[in-house]
């Protein structure tokens, strides 16, 4: 681990603290690390605090790249103004909202910028945890409550948690990778946290047919939590093909006018990436 990589893993641990509406132990745990190692960090010594893998992984949970490519600015897209807006609408008033949306407008991203800019709120690739257990522990990490103990207990603490904390909001990013039971779970942590905690589901097209046809074969679990998602599915991009291919390329323009070097032909570049922003990040990071 190189002292500018060490430094810049720690000035994201502090700008990452300053949206951490809870206590520092508690956020030393949500990131894996002992709270008495991130005391040391915290007033400058970071002399064989860590070892080498602790950095790593501390630098894969702020989000902080391994190599020195420059930071990817926020374009103010349509998409990124309209997830931006539900979000906070679900965080101030404790509402749950579900998109569903065509993949490669932005929906990652803006949730993850969300999430690392505002307190008391928590990102979940629902990919990476897809059974009840890893989903609720990982939430449970999240926020700096225990998760490794007895499931029951780890339940019973977070929801006794986010019942306290001010305006808590989940976002669940890929939740059709997340198993029955883990949708089931989830209904049941809304049950305990009626009125006190937002959530916002995403995912894409997959996401609302899974739901659809789950309602359609009367399958347990998913009307009620449909209905608590509000019974309608959100979307921001056009429904007609010609009409996505022009918001694509709108969101594609202001994208690339935001981390684009000023020498790069920006049409060309929509040509060759074909309105993917996807393929636009990985263009531009090897010009980088």
């Amino acid at each position: 681990m190189n002292d500018q990589l060490q430094k810049r893993v720690v000035g994201a641990l502090a700008e990452r603290r300053k949206n951490w509406g809870g206590s520092d132990a508690k956020f030393a745990n949500s990131l894996g690390i002992n709270p008495a190692a991130y005391s040391r960090i915290k007033n400058g010594d970071t002399t064989n605090v860590l070892s080498d893998a602790n950095w790593i992984s501390l630098a894969r949970r702020l989000g902080v790249q391994l190599d020195n490519e420059r930071e990817w600015k926020v374009a103010v897209t349509g998409a990124f103004q309209f997830i931006m807006g539900q979000l906070e609408f679900c965080k101030i008033n404790a509402a749950s909202r579900l998109l569903c949306d065509a993949p490669d407008i932005g929906k990652t991203f803006t949730a993850r910028h969300y999430a690392a800019t505002h307190k008391n709120t928590a990102y979940v690739d629902c990919s990476q945890v897809k059974s009840k257990q890893k989903l609720v522990r990982h939430i449970a990490q999240s926020f700096g409550v225990g998760h490794t103990g007895r499931y029951g207990d780890v339940y019973a603490d977070l929801v006794f948690y986010l019942r306290a904390l001010p305006q808590p909001l989940i976002i669940l990013d890929e939740a059709g990778d997340l198993d029955y039971s883990a949708f089931l779970e989830l209904k049941a942590l809304w049950n305990a946290t009626e009125g006190a905690c937002g959530w916002y589901m995403m995912g894409a097209d997959g996401l609302r047919e899974k739901i659809r046809r789950s309602i359609e074969h009367k399958k347990v679990g998913y009307t009620e939590l449909f209905s608590r998602y509000g019974s309608r599915y959100q979307r921001v991009s056009p429904d007609t093909e010609a009409e996505l291919k022009h918001f694509r390329m709108a969101h594609a323009a202001q994208v690339i006018q935001a981390n684009a070097p000023g020498t790069t032909d920006i049409q060309k570049l929509i040509i060759r990436s074909d309105y993917s922003l996807r393929r636009i990040y990985h263009e531009l990071r090897k010009e980088a």
